[in-house]
């Protein structure tokens, strides 16, 4: 027993995590050297590493689609947090930050983590496999968040500029949150076989032999998968001024940075999905991918609707013409791609391209 436990705590998807975290206590707020900066983004990189094992350890446990829920859910609410804190602190350089996170969270998952999941599960078996109605169900719920919430500030009269009135906002947070409840209830109640693995003709794929973890063990991952998290966000952006200086460095807009930030910041989530699209559990990967957009929407606008009562200025929501149209392309796209059940790497390719697009029209606007 003291052994197993020894063994435990010398896990580096242990002691990973909980180093990350002091660190990260140690270096907040404060200016670093080189070196340190380097130490940080290798924690970094582990603790990316820890939290996609733990959130598998998890989801076993619980089975699908609890497992991804929980994954989506616990980067969302700590991405709303960090969110929210460089709001209150950054001024008027951050009216624009809710606006510009939630839209590259959205492009990065449903292009770039259901892109490359519809790839490698096409590349192990010719055709990606997936169930059409909870994933297409999963896509409504995101272009509808995603309009409702990016486009429509642009064309509301109540106030001049890409901004809801205060009681625009309110409703908006309030048909956001409920569609998000709305969907979990769906997933994981009523319809919870239309989130789950198919085989080719359709039918439920066989579960996961492996023997499940136990109640304990799969407690104490969820713990650290929190605190990997923590470690992720909270590293990233303690990294985040020395990437401001190397995207100002290469002339690059002020925007960009969050581009990057949110790269990394969803890095668990595309490594877990990966690893499901891998093992043929492509349907696993989608929930990732349109869970995750759907949660930093659903979880992110009701949050700065609340903290917009202590903010000071304007709240801008709305996208440009270009975010508009590549909005526009990535939800027609994804419409044709989810439709039939199937998809080629022609598919995973085409979502990736329009992730490759967005990354470079951020970078040059």
């Amino acid at each position: 027993m003291v052994a197993s436990l020894r063994s435990r705590l010398t896990d580096w998807t242990v002691t990973v995590p909980l180093l990350a975290v002091v660190v990260l206590a140690l270096t907040w707020g404060r200016d670093l050297s080189g070196p340190v900066v380097a130490v940080v983004a290798v924690l970094l990189a582990g603790a990316v590493l820890a939290a996609v094992h733990h959130a598998e350890v998890v989801a076993h446990r619980v089975g699908e689609p609890y497992g991804s829920l929980v994954l989506a859910v616990a980067v969302t609410v700590i991405e709303v947090a960090l969110i929210l804190t460089l709001m209150i602190s950054g001024g008027e350089k951050t009216q624009a930050l809710a606006r510009d996170t939630v839209f590259a969270a959205v492009m990065i998952t449903v292009n770039g983590i259901l892109g490359l999941s519809l790839l490698l599960g096409a590349l192990r078996r010719k055709v990606a496999v997936f169930n059409s109605e909870g994933t297409g169900g999963a896509l409504a719920t995101v272009a509808t968040l995603a309009t409702l919430s990016l486009v429509v500030p642009n064309f509301t009269t109540s106030r001049t500029g890409p901004e809801f009135s205060p009681a625009q906002l309110a409703f908006a947070a309030v048909a956001s949150l409920a569609l998000y409840l709305l969907f979990v209830m769906v997933q994981t109640g009523r319809h919870r076989d239309y989130f789950l693995p198919v085989t080719a003709d359709g039918r439920p794929a066989a579960e996961e032999h492996a023997e499940p973890p136990s109640n304990r063990a799969a407690l104490i991952s969820l713990g650290l998968l929190v605190v990997a998290l923590v470690a992720v966000v909270g590293d990233a952006k303690t990294v985040s001024p020395t990437i401001e200086a190397a995207v100002a460095g290469a002339n690059l807009p002020p925007s960009f940075v969050g581009v990057v930030i949110a790269l990394l910041v969803l890095l668990p989530e595309t490594l877990a999905a990966a690893r499901a699209a891998r093992r043929d559990r492509v349907q696993i990967s989608l929930n990732l991918a349109l869970g995750s957009a759907m949660a930093s929407i659903g979880l992110t606008i009701p949050a700065i609707a609340i903290a917009s009562i202590w903010l000071d200025g304007p709240l801008l929501l709305g996208l440009g013409g270009t975010q508009m149209t590549l909005l526009a392309l990535t939800v027609v796209t994804g419409v044709l791609t989810v439709v039939p059940g199937r998809a080629t790497v022609l598919q995973g390719g085409v979502h990736l391209v329009l992730l490759a697009a967005f990354v470079f029209l951020a970078a040059s606007p």
